[in-house]
């Protein structure tokens, strides 16, 4: 068995640590933080968590739960944030996780070894020093590193990240202001939901360069991802076309609010999930403008020649793939852009593996648990991967098939259909795999 790493103990790290323990491999998990949870660990200390304090799930429990550890059967559909941190500490604590986990003891470098040296990782740690390792698993995430849109001009108002957004007093006093929220994915919203409430005062102005189909949470009563599913026996262009004909039955089109038209069709590109912000649009609270093509002081000047003055700038602009404990010589994901195998494994490093690096529709958590299946099969021999040359080529195939229709944006590049990837994980390429273990045993 080989004596495996793995950073970070968000969702994929401790969904990875997880399958570690059933599987019997050797490991440790460094965490940087005190907590569990990543992203769902709201206020964590090593600021990688992006939670507000009114954020409640997007996806509903019914979607998001681990197939072997469901959510508890009194959690509304879409639970609070606190709620999930409680499920993912709960998850921890019944498959004995945290003792693997070394806390506060964050990867500060990670070296891959010559053949000549012995192979394997050296990595440097926060508290205990040089260590090494025969494989690593990165899993520290992909929604930290806060990407800030860039125009021409300065804002001479105050300016902050989703990333850093709290609630209407923290970290900025959010009251009787002109605030722009510019984009417009599902933080965007929630945000200027939040800020655009009357009893604010304020005057919110939402600032989309691309615009977004914008889906309901709830249809008939129910959460409205219950309705959402693919198959792998027809062919996606074919179910696109299908859920393109249907979108009016949702009432997703922006232009309904007053918002700009989208430059794609629907599902070329993420939707938003909201039930209130076409409300706040169409209540007068919010105004909606196309992009910024120009900053002059605290004027704001838009594409339609139109501009405003504003005291704040929130940037909902999304996220950097970021891997500071890597030489960016060695792996660094430019553009968001990052070759992985099923997007897993790097072509070429028979010693490393990333966990959770794709934006899953419509659901994280089983996405994470079938990728992790996988990578504990290869560990312990189950599961080969096929030769280089053919790991070029299906990642060719699968951004194709993935990615090849939607809005060429770093937003897109990990994007992925769960419910294809997961049949195709389980159905096709771990037999694969273990045929391929086999023949290499012989």
């Amino acid at each position: 068995m080989p004596r495996v790493a793995v950073i970070g103990a968000g969702i994929s790290g401790l969904t990875m640590s997880k399958m570690l323990v059933d599987y019997g491999i050797e490991f440790a998990t460094f965490e940087s933080s005190d907590r569990v949870g990543g992203n769902w660990a709201f206020g964590n200390p090593n600021g990688h968590s992006s939670a507000y304090r009114s954020l409640h799930i997007d996806t509903s429990k019914h979607q998001l739960s681990f197939k072997d550890f469901p959510m508890p059967d009194d959690y509304p559909d879409f639970p609070h944030h606190t709620q999930i941190k409680d499920y993912l500490d709960a998850y921890a604590d019944a498959f004995d996780v945290r003792r693997h986990i070394e806390f506060e003891n964050g990867v500060v470098s990670a070296r891959r070894l010559d053949a000549a040296d012995g192979g394997g990782w050296e990595l440097d740690t926060q508290r205990t020093g040089t260590r090494r390792f025969d494989v690593l698993l990165v899993a520290n995430g992909h929604h930290w590193d806060p990407r800030t849109a860039e125009f021409p001009g300065e804002f001479t108002g105050e300016t902050i990240h989703s990333h850093a957004y709290i609630d209407p007093w923290t970290p900025l006093h959010l009251m009787d202001k002109r605030i722009l929220v510019i984009g417009i994915g599902n933080s965007a919203a929630d945000i200027t939901v939040e800020l655009s409430q009357k009893a604010m005062r304020n005057q919110v102005t939402l600032s989309t360069r691309s615009s977004a189909w914008i889906v309901p949470k709830l249809m008939y009563g129910k959460a409205a991802d219950m309705n959402f599913r693919t198959t792998p026996h027809l062919p996606l262009s074919w179910q696109r076309k299908a859920m393109q004909m249907g979108q009016v039955m949702t009432a997703s089109d922006p232009t309904l609010y007053g918002l700009p038209k989208p430059n794609h069709k629907f599902f070329e590109a993420h939707p938003t999930q909201s039930g209130e912000l076409p409300l706040r649009l169409k209540s007068g609270d919010v105004t909606p403008k196309g992009d910024v093509v120009r900053l002059d002081g605290e004027t704001v000047h838009f594409e339609d020649g139109t501009s405003a003055d504003f005291d704040v700038i929130i940037y909902a602009t999304g996220y950097n793939i970021t891997f500071p404990f890597f030489d960016p010589d060695l792996i660094s994901a430019p553009d968001n852009d990052i070759r992985l195998y099923k997007r897993v494994f790097k072509p070429g490093m028979d010693d490393l593996a990333f966990v959770g690096f794709a934006q899953a529709t419509p659901t994280l958590f089983p996405f994470v648990e079938c990728q992790t299946r996988m990578i504990a099969a290869w560990l312990v021999g189950r599961y080969a991967p096929p030769s280089i040359a053919e790991m070029e080529r299906v990642i060719d195939e699968d951004t194709q098939r993935y990615t090849g229709h939607m809005v060429q944006r770093p937003r897109h590049t990990q994007q992925l259909d769960y419910f294809i990837y997961e049949h195709d994980i389980r159905v096709k390429e771990i037999p694969a795999g273990m045929v391929r273990a086999d023949s290499a045993a012989r």
